[in-house]
């Protein structure tokens, strides 16, 4: 099978429209490549990470921000805009304050929502009682766009992004795609 993308240990150096480089260098397996990656597209760098998060239970909301720093600094870029994107149909993104009260007011509003004790349509045609979670998920969102200016995040002094953790079948490793493009 021919291999796609950048061979292992090379070193690539990415310009985009304005001179600005940025150097990556492919250190791991073509499987590691599909985590991250840089590249210039119409003229702006692009540079996408994946970033695995380990939930533990059905309502965990788990605080993700030093990891969206974390590629941000490694992108190299200063100008732009973070998209993230949860590749799971019962988990969610959102930002907010990460403190306990405001975790625990989230966590009933959405359980308000989307009642445990609710009859679903989900639940009857797959017998896997995750219905409740698809519809939290949904009510959520499994996306974000965060601005970017002078390589930081554009939140708000108590605004923190969050992945949420809605399956009752929790306890497992999701997978968030983390795009930094520039502007």
């Amino acid at each position: 099978m021919p291999r796609r993308g950048p061979e292992a240990g090379n070193t690539h150096t990415f310009s985009n429209s304005l001179g600005r480089h940025l150097q990556y260098s492919q250190t791991g397996s073509e499987e590691s490549f599909f985590t991250k990656t840089c590249r210039v597209v119409h003229g702006a760098l692009m540079f996408r990470k994946i970033l695995k998060v380990t939930s533990k239970n059905e309502g965990d909301i788990i605080n993700i921000m030093s990891d969206v720093e974390e590629a941000v600094r490694e992108s190299g870029i200063q100008e732009g805009l973070v998209h993230l994107f949860v590749q799971h149909s019962t988990a969610a993104l959102t930002t907010m304050e990460f403190e306990p009260g405001v975790v625990s007011d989230f966590r009933r509003a959405l359980s308000v929502l989307a009642p445990d004790d609710a009859a679903y349509a989900h639940n009857a045609r797959w017998g896997d009682g995750n219905g409740r979670s698809h519809v939290k998920a949904a009510l959520v969102g499994p996306s974000l766009t965060i601005p970017l200016a002078n390589g930081a995040v554009m939140c708000g002094t108590w605004q923190q992004i969050v992945m949420l953790e809605l399956d009752v079948n929790a306890g497992r490793e999701r997978a968030i795609i983390c795009s930094v493009d520039e502007t």
